[in-house]
């Protein structure tokens, strides 16, 4: 069933990004969403694409990857149910700097940015509140950088893993034995380490008795002990 105007709505009020906004600004931008589904391991964009559209997740996840010319990937972040990418273009034009693909089947609010740019003209305080929530997100953003920046490999794993249970978590599961669908090479690449120390601090978890590792998933029975393995 077609989501109605007011359904997203309220799913762009829980986007950091619209945060600000209030109810007659979120129904102008919702009037030009549009639902958009991808396929698992389909892209939503490319780097190097032209950037003339952001993305609001509804349902499903993603993430961003850079590639490098002899093939290394890494993964730059993940997006579940809530969050936004490629939220420049509501500002300009310039080329993507990160692949998007699909990691499940992927349900998406699509707005071009010519639409976003027409009502900041129309609409002096959606440009104001939309800076606003931006320049939140890249301090927020630089801050977990910097963060990271000084942490071991095995507390970036943590910090990755306690990040896609939050996702999780978003789309309705519990509290307790938390199920991440994601592969030991994925969440590798997300923590900026290599497969095999992941691999063996992941095998540290499963003796603790915090998750249990099944074929491209992670059942996280214990969320909270994942806090004491980061610093």
């Amino acid at each position: 069933m077609p989501a109605s105007t007011e359904d997203i709505a309220s799913l762009l009020a829980r986007v950091p990004a619209f945060a600000e906004l209030g109810p007659q600004e979120l129904a102008e931008v919702a009037a030009v969403a549009v639902p958009r589904s991808f396929a698992p391991g389909e892209s939503v964009f490319r780097e190097g694409d032209a950037s003339n559209t952001c993305y609001v997740v509804r349902d499903g996840r993603a993430r961003a990857i850079r590639e490098h010319s002899d093939g290394r990937q890494i993964t730059l972040a993940t997006f579940g149910p809530g969050d936004i990418f490629g939220e420049l273009a509501m500002f300009d034009d310039e080329r993507r700097s990160a692949t998007v693909e699909a990691i499940e089947e992927l349900d998406v609010l699509a707005i071009l940015g010519s639409d976003m740019r027409r009502l900041m003209r129309e609409h002096a305080d959606i440009a104001v509140k939309l800076a606003v929530a931006l320049v939140r997100r890249l301090r927020s953003t630089n801050e977990r950088l910097a963060q990271q920046s000084f942490q071991t490999v095995q507390s970036r794993v943590a910090t990755a893993l306690a990040q896609l249970v939050d996702q999780a978590r978003a789309a309705g599961a519990a509290e307790r034995d938390v199920e991440v669908t994601t592969t030991q090479a994925d969440l590798a690449k997300l923590a900026g380490s290599s497969r095999e120390s992941a691999s063996r601090f992941l095998a540290v978890l499963e003796r603790a008795g915090v998750i249990s590792q099944g074929r491209g998933r992670l059942t996280v029975h214990d969320p909270a002990a994942l806090g004491g393995y980061v610093y």
